[in-house]
């Protein structure tokens, strides 16, 4: 049974920014109200064109519900996104019926060299589907063409690959990044009244997700003159690391007044080094950041962290139902954009249930 959604059209004003250059018709799923974390598994999506049908890659007809289908996880599931994420797909498998033995399961534990075998091996063991989460933007062609010389329809999650939709995979599903930054940019104008010296904890090199969340966030904070970037470096959208990170800039760049982090994992590092500097994070140095966890989400609701806009991991029924409608010779847009939630001050006590 396909996630139950209803199919309006939408204009969707600026989404350009974001995505690679499709420019068609969109439309908008919704999730059913009064959500908590199940219903927020069906965030509202605009999906971009021109589409792919199976009837124009040549692939098979597969019966979703009865197929062999492969998930390669890229990271090691020691940060909750990826925790939530893979939870997600078996979740939705197994509401579909799916059993738990037709389900392959691989992780890269962050090594991209281990991806590409994990999903060379995921295709040895008969997948007849795969969803991907890239651990980076470029590297996996080897293994998209291991699955396009088996004609097995590929599925990416949450970060883009450099290859063709349609020819080397079939659609990206994820957030909106660049969308994601301006929006912290704009909580962050807010959180420090527009006057600031912000430092930047980057996410890991080598994909959009970093790429975007920085150019969005920089852009849209140059608007603001009393706010000004002194510092950026990476802490690898790790949390040990982040903290690694401001425990230097701390000293380096003592007049540091606010934090961007590109991820919550790398923000909650930052609050740690701060209290251990005898600052107070949330007040002394302001902190936004992007994800949506719960203990971040904590953080906030306790007075320690000012903002964090949500990016769902949540892909489990979209994936599904994307892999449904193709089998079903539905057209599937090369981009399906989720639309993400935020937390603040104001909300973050009542919303605190959906964060994951």
């Amino acid at each position: 049974m396909s996630l139950p959604i209803r199919r309006t059209l939408l204009l969707v004003t600026g989404l350009a920014l974001a995505l690679t250059a499709c420019t068609s018709r969109e439309t908008q799923q919704s999730a059913p109200s009064g959500a908590g974390p199940a219903a927020s598994a069906a965030p509202s999506q605009a999906a971009t064109g021109p589409g792919c049908a199976r009837e124009k890659t040549g692939y098979p007809q597969v019966d979703v519900k009865n197929a062999v289908i492969g998930f390669s996880q890229s990271e090691k599931e020691a940060n909750p996104f990826r925790i939530a994420e893979t939870q997600s797909i078996k979740d939705e498998a197994a509401k579909l019926g799916i059993p738990a033995d037709k389900l392959l399961v691989t992780n890269a534990q962050s090594d991209l060299n281990k991806q590409v075998s994990d999903i060379k091996s995921l295709l040895d063991r008969g997948a007849q589907l795969l969803i991907v989460a890239p651990l980076n933007s470029d590297g996996l062609q080897p293994a998209l063409d291991a699955a396009k010389a088996k004609k097995v329809p590929v599925i990416t999650v949450d970060r883009k690959v450099t290859s063709q939709p349609c020819a080397d995979y079939l659609t990206f599903i994820g957030s909106n990044f660049v969308e994601q930054g301006k929006r912290a940019a704009q909580e962050m104008v807010k959180a420090t009244g527009g006057t600031g010296k912000v430092a930047i904890l980057l996410g890991a090199s080598g994909n959009n997700v970093t790429t975007d969340r920085t150019k969005g966030f920089k852009d849209e904070i140059a608007a603001t003159a009393g706010i000004q970037i002194v510092a950026e470096q990476t802490g690898e959208f790790d949390r040990s690391k982040g903290q690694a990170v401001m425990e230097q800039l701390i000293q380096s760049n003592p007049e540091i007044t606010a934090v961007y982090a590109e991820n919550d994992e790398m923000g909650i590092g930052a609050v740690t080094a701060l209290k251990a500097a005898g600052k107070t994070p949330g007040k002394d140095v302001k902190i936004v950041s992007i994800d949506g966890t719960r203990n971040a989400v904590q953080l906030i609701a306790d007075g320690s962290y000012n903002a964090v806009i949500e990016s769902n991991p949540r892909f489990g029924p979209l994936a599904f139902s994307t892999l449904q409608d193709f089998a079903a010779g539905k057209e599937i847009p090369p981009t399906v954009v989720i639309s993400d939630d935020q937390y603040d001050s104001a909300n973050a006590a009542q919303k605190l249930g959906n964060a994951y």
